[in-house]
């Protein structure tokens, strides 16, 4: 399954030292019949204690976590929505991503300039929804003047599309966000076709500085602002510190820990990032676990049973007879296969059932 999350922000915020710190949690695209080649691109893997687990339990040869792609787009500047910058360019890479991680400087730094020359995170944030919404109403606006004309004419589904538009239309001009306008089933595929900037849901990654006059800790009216701001928007954030992320990359063992000690950055907010990525998507993983090979397959939530096989391939959609699934912490209570299934902790579910976060599966056609 390929999906992506797009890196954006305003200059000098460390999109960039963010990106390379990514990149080092890279898995072998190999495994992963999605992956690019293009160095803008990083597929990562999914931070799960459970696989290693998994892995250790079976004595398999190989283990292969869950992967998610990472995109570095162009940095945007006030007036991207009409080509200021690098603009196009940016508005086309962030069309072909399913999300936003939007990266917001929350530390002051003299030696960093701002390129608007003062620390205002709610204001950053501000200019990037701000050109994301503007692209979206040339979109529309586009669209509405070729739908009108069939809507007059009293074809069906142009009718619903032109109050679709107008609806997203209105929204906008307010400084709402596609996403924040109620849809109907029917008006779906049509907003999906639409390919809108924002109506993809966006994580907001905080990026500190370790040294710096970091607003997490100073909690001055900046940072004060931005939660009230975040939590109204009911928004999904992690903090990391991009530039201990980065320098982290080439270390290994008690080399990091002591590093991250001397740093005061105790928590790996890459892996959070990544986390809250993956769960931002609409993803959840389950295992098959072997000798052979211990894997994380990933599917979304509320997948069937058949659904949830295609991932490892499309015979277990088309010619599925049953699954036998068991929990995976049940499973490394019971020691092995063998006694959890004399436990009747190994189920046997057919196509109607609901693959869980954590469920080991074994698919029979």
């Amino acid at each position: 399954m390929s999906l992506s999350i797009g890196i954006v922000g305003l200059p000098n915020v460390g999109k960039s030292t963010l990106f390379n710190a990514l990149t080092k949690k890279s898995v072998l695209i190999a495994n992963y019949p999605f992956a690019t080649i293009d160095p803008s691109v990083g597929v990562v893997a999914v931070p799960d204690p459970r696989l290693q687990k998994l892995s250790d339990f079976s004595h398999s040869k190989k283990t292969i976590p869950a992967a998610v792609e990472f995109v570095d787009i162009a940095g945007l500047v006030r007036g991207a929505s009409v080509g200021e910058g690098l603009g196009n360019q940016f508005l086309a890479n962030i069309r072909e991503v399913d999300a936003i991680a939007e990266v917001v400087r929350i530390f002051d730094d003299e030696n960093i300039t701002h390129v608007h020359g003062q620390i205002n995170p709610v204001a950053d944030i501000g200019v990037i929804n701000l050109e994301l919404g503007l692209a979206d109403l040339q979109t529309l606006e586009k669209r509405m003047g070729s739908v009108s004309k069939d809507a007059k004419r009293g074809e069906k589904e142009a009718v619903i599309e032109e109050a679709l538009l107008a609806r997203l239309v209105a929204a906008l001009r307010e400084g709402k966000r596609a996403a924040d306008v109620s849809i109907s089933e029917i008006e779906a595929p049509l907003l999906k076709s639409l390919h809108l900037l924002t109506s993809k849901p966006i994580l907001y990654v905080l990026n500190k500085k370790a040294g710096g006059h970091n607003l997490d800790e100073n909690k001055d009216e900046r940072w004060k602002r931005l939660l009230d701001y975040l939590e109204s928007e009911r928004a999904v954030w992690v903090i990391v510190d991009a530039n201990v992320e980065n320098e982290l990359k080439e270390m290994a063992g008690e080399d990091r820990q002591s590093f991250r000690q001397e740093f005061g950055v105790l928590d790996d907010g890459v892996n959070d990032l990544i986390a809250a990525g993956y769960r931002l998507l609409g993803l959840m993983s389950y295992f098959t676990t072997g000798e052979d090979e211990t894997r994380a397959w990933t599917i979304k939530v509320g997948s069937s049973a058949p659904e949830a096989g295609a991932a490892i391939h499309t015979d277990f959609r088309d010619r599925f007879i049953r699954a036998e699934v068991i929990e995976w912490d049940k499973l490394l209570e019971s020691g092995s296969y063998a006694k959890a299934r004399e436990k009747g902790l190994v189920r046997t579910e057919g196509k109607e059932y609901i693959v869980k976060d954590g469920d080991v599966v074994e698919f029979k056609i």
